[in-house]
């Protein structure tokens, strides 16, 4: 008996799950406060140069007759510059000292580090490193929580996050400000995604699709509930601090969020399980016995002592021709979805209009895209709706280029239809990728893909600081991007009613059109799986997938 036949026995999603799961998915709200607070804690105002009659306090707005006589025109956006005066020779020179606009932005950190001009490139290398943050806590935290357990990492991590959230409010310089940022980031991973592996491994399998993708409109409430924050407070270390302390109300926690049982079982910790396991079922109502519990610790043991020993690499995938053709393009998908997913997120502000409401619906568009994937995966397939969103998107992101000056609705209309599909896309290639790798490298595979996709969120800064050179080009970067990844998996097999291959040499074989011999198309041979699957059973070795590619798939 397994580990989920036992939950299936306490009820797939019972009284005592759904009590813990919705406290574990009340931390994703406050992780999306953090990734995606920058937006409005770096925000870069309109500015200019201070001029020499000029205090702090002066209007930012001034007529054209002032506008001529002061500033050059900068050719490349036909505007008056921003970063050059002229002197009383009538010679152009940098400025010393810039009037920022407040309008829609307060006092932003970009206003108090100086960000400006030739140091604007700095926002983007601050937002960026908060990424490698997030890929180093996922390796970090993530080997934490198979040592130490999914409690004691999700813990640690949130106390690490509240300080280092806290002293950030009170950098006094920018790289000091970057590194407490990093290590937030960090820290994300061990609070979101350990409690959403916690809350994964206490649900059935057929209840998995529902429970992750909730998990995530969770994280899509903290995305849109930042905003409303950031509107109400204009000033960015005060933004900072009220980012930051919802998280104390977590460490009441350590009173209600057990253990995982699932986790107790892979560490011997069998009695602890036990205990969890009947105070489950006495929630529940149910009854489990003595018999069916030793059972289950049996077969864990067995588990256990059969996950030693394996010794593949992703790199194996590089040795076989259409392997190697499949992993690079899957690869590339994450990348993809990644660097479109939150470079759309971050370029809000670029978009026109409200900012602030821009972001809002930049939010709640992720709501349907997450609808669609449970809807559609099971009907259209994995590599039809992958494809068909990531296309969509990128067909829609390419189009902004088209749309005339004046036009912000339209502008804002294409890139939310994008924003929506490319959520839906960013589901399905997590899926699609774990349904391609076989079971020997299938742990390893999707650990590259998941690589792959935070050098996408590293690069994202950057793209959006192409705005600069022409507001529409991180657009059109992001839609090239997600257009080529959508195009070029059009060439992988779909995996809807395909049974997972096993070895190396199953995984070479699938998806090929005919064997030489004229025999039928070996991918046929494989049987069904399920949604029902997906994400995949954490420490399972029916499948060879465990809670690491849970913590490395999300967010």
């Amino acid at each position: 008996m397994s580990y989920d036949d036992v939950i299936s026995l306490l009820g797939e999603f019972g009284r005592y799950q759904k009590k813990i799961y919705f406290l574990l998915c009340l931390p994703a709200i406050l992780c999306a406060f953090h990734k995606l607070g920058n937006v409005f804690l770096v925000a870069e105002p309109n500015y200019r140069c201070k001029l020499p009659h000029e205090t702090d306090n002066s209007s930012y707005h001034l007529n054209d007759t002032t506008l001529s006589l002061y500033y050059p025109i900068d050719t490349l956006h036909k505007k008056y510059s921003s970063c050059e005066i002229y002197d009383t020779n009538n010679k152009t020179k940098p400025c010393e000292s810039y009037i920022f606009d407040h309008e829609i932005y307060g006092y932003t950190s970009v206003i108090e580090y100086g960000l400006t001009c030739n140091s604007a490139y700095l926002i983007a290398t601050s937002n960026a490193l908060f990424m490698v943050g997030v890929m180093l806590g996922s390796i970090l935290f993530g080997e934490m929580s198979d040592r130490y357990g999914r409690k004691l990492t999700f813990f640690a991590s949130l106390v690490l996050q509240l300080a280092a959230g806290l002293f950030a409010s009170v950098a006094p310089e920018l790289w000091t400000f970057t590194f407490l940022r990093l290590i937030i980031g960090a820290t994300t991973s061990g609070v979101f995604l350990v409690a959403y592996v916690i809350g994964l491994e206490m649900v059935g399998p057929s209840k998995r699709p529902i429970a992750g993708t909730v998990c995530q409109m969770f994280f899509s409430v903290g995305y849109m509930l930042t905003a409303a924050f950031a509107y109400y407070i204009d000033n960015w270390r005060w933004l900072q601090f009220a980012l930051t302390i919802p998280g104390v109300l977590f460490l009441g926690y350590w009173w209600f969020i057990p253990e995982s049982a699932r986790w107790l079982l892979t560490k011997n910790r069998t009695e602890e399980a036990k205990k969890l396991i009947r105070e489950a079922a006495k929630y529940n109502k149910v009854e489990i016995s003595d018999e069916t519990l030793n059972e289950l610790l049996l077969t864990s043991q067995e588990t256990n002592n059969s996950n030693k020993g394996a010794n593949t690499s992703v790199l194996d995938v590089f040795k076989y021709p259409n392997m190697r053709k499949k992993s690079l393009i899957i690869f590339f998908d994450w990348f993809a979805n990644n660097l479109t997913y939150y470079g759309l997120s971050w370029n809000t502000n670029n978009l026109g209009g409200d900012p602030y409401l821009n972001f809002v619906i930049s939010g709640a568009v992720e709501i349907p895209g997450y609808s669609l994937l449970l809807l559609f995966l099971n009907k259209w397939g994995r590599r039809n709706l992958m494809c068909s969103c990531m296309m969509i998107t990128g067909g829609c992101l390419l189009l902004t280029m088209l749309v005339p000056a004046g036009h912000q609705w339209l502008l804002i209309t294409l890139a939310m239809i994008g924003k929506l599909t490319i959520t839906a896309s960013y589901g399905a290639v997590y899926i699609l990728s774990t349904e391609q790798f076989p079971t020997v490298i299938r742990n390893a595979g999707l650990g590259a893909g998941s690589t792959f996709a935070r050098f996408g969120s590293i690069l994202a800064p950057y793209m959006n600081a192409l705005s600069h050179v022409w507001l529409p080009l991180p657009l059109l970067v992001f839609g090239t991007c997600a257009f080529i990844g959508g195009l070029m998996s059009l060439v992988l097999p779909e995996t809807l009613n395909k049974k997972l291959p096993e070895t190396m040499e199953e995984g070479e074989e699938f998806g090929k059109k005919k064997k030489k011999n004229g025999g039928q198309p070996l991918s046929e041979k494989f049987y069904s799986i399920d949604l029902d699957e997906v994400p995949p059973k954490p420490n399972s070795s029916e499948n060879g997938v465990d809670e690491k590619l849970i913590k490395n798939g999300v967010s």
